[in-house]
């Protein structure tokens, strides 16, 4: 996921906290003064030039060379004095942990997309509020996508009672959006959030109904953690049926005793499941992004989800022999 890092070297404490408005996770500063005075503003880290983090002024070829020789793990951030592409493409073949130096959101949606890899992140250089806000939207829209694919589904089986794991999160989704899980990380459903209102219970667009314990849900960073690990706090996934991605926080995970079904779907030979709760209100996701509920679910439907090459070490993705049935 790209970060959004302001620099403040004004006296304008609106600018910060626009920056904070819109989405920047980390004040630069060189002063210490206004360090302080940032951290009284609101809680976020507040990184110093050559203490927290590197910097290095682009001029020439051995600027370029001298910011690819930190060892991994020590972030970067380069500005170049004329804003061409090729030293950051240069240095992001070289090195990770390059966040790159910006004046408007222009530049910005460059430097995220630069050999289709991009920076890390980018730290803006502005006194124009305006500009913060577009510079937030470019970073926020730029989160993760993802190619879903179309699960016919082959088999439906009530099973009895198991616990499972409502996910409420601090942002509310609409329709077409949910999370992806599953059984194995090497096939996720797209389950729909509860965005829709019958005769017996209001909607909740806050609250994914993820299903079981034991399975898996997608988060950032391309990681997977288990439903049952949530905490309050916690950063997950939230999908559209265009599979774009984008990161919310958990308010509360629920984990109560219900019915459940085990689902089965097959993509091109390769055959997945997951376990849901058997109710009214838990939904799958047609391909066009509409709802569609598991006590409606037919084998044959076409709903959406994930594939990759499964296996997985304590959440990150590995290349192993592994089989999950």
């Amino acid at each position: 996921m790209k970060e959004f890092w302001f620099w403040f070297e004004d006296d304008d404490n609106k600018l910060v906290t626009t920056a904070l408005e819109s989405g920047a996770s980390a004040i630069v500063t060189p002063d210490e003064e206004k360090a302080e005075k940032v951290k009284k503003l609101g809680r976020i880290k507040v990184l110093k030039p050559g203490k927290d983090v590197e910097y290095v002024k682009i001029e020439n070829k051995e600027d370029e060379e001298r910011a690819a020789k930190y060892p991994p793990g020590v972030n970067v951030i380069v500005e170049t004095t004329d804003w061409t592409v090729i030293p950051l493409e240069n240095l992001i073949a070289q090195k990770e942990e390059i966040y790159a130096v910006v004046k408007n959101a222009e530049e910005a949606e460059t430097a995220i997309q630069i050999l289709e890899k991009g920076v890390k992140g980018v730290v803006l250089k502005t006194k124009d509020i305006n500009e913060i806000k577009r510079v937030g939207k470019v970073i926020n829209s730029s989160q993760e996508r993802l190619p879903l694919v179309k699960f016919k589904i082959t088999k439906i089986l009530p099973l009895g009672l198991s616990d499972r794991v409502c996910v409420d999160t601090t942002s509310l989704m609409t329709r077409g959006e949910g999370m992806l899980v599953g059984n194995s990380s090497g096939g996720m459903f797209l389950v729909h959030a509860e965005t829709e209102e019958n005769p017996y219970v209001a909607s909740r667009p806050f609250r994914v109904n993820a299903g079981a314990v034991h399975m898996y849900i997608r988060v950032p960073g391309g990681k997977t953690k288990y439903l049952c690990e949530l905490n309050a706090g916690d950063e997950v996934m939230i999908y559209n049926h265009k599979g774009e991605g984008r990161v919310a926080y958990v308010g509360r995970s629920k984990v109560e005793r219900r019915p459940m079904l085990l689902i089965e779907g097959v993509y091109e030979k390769k055959r997945v499941s997951c376990i849901l709760q058997n109710a009214e209100t838990i939904r799958l996701t047609k391909p066009d992004g509409s709802p569609v509920s598991v006590v409606e679910l037919k084998e044959g439907d076409e709903v959406l989800g994930y594939v990759e090459e499964a296996g997985r070490h304590f959440g990150m993705k590995v290349e192993e022999t592994i089989i999950e049935k």
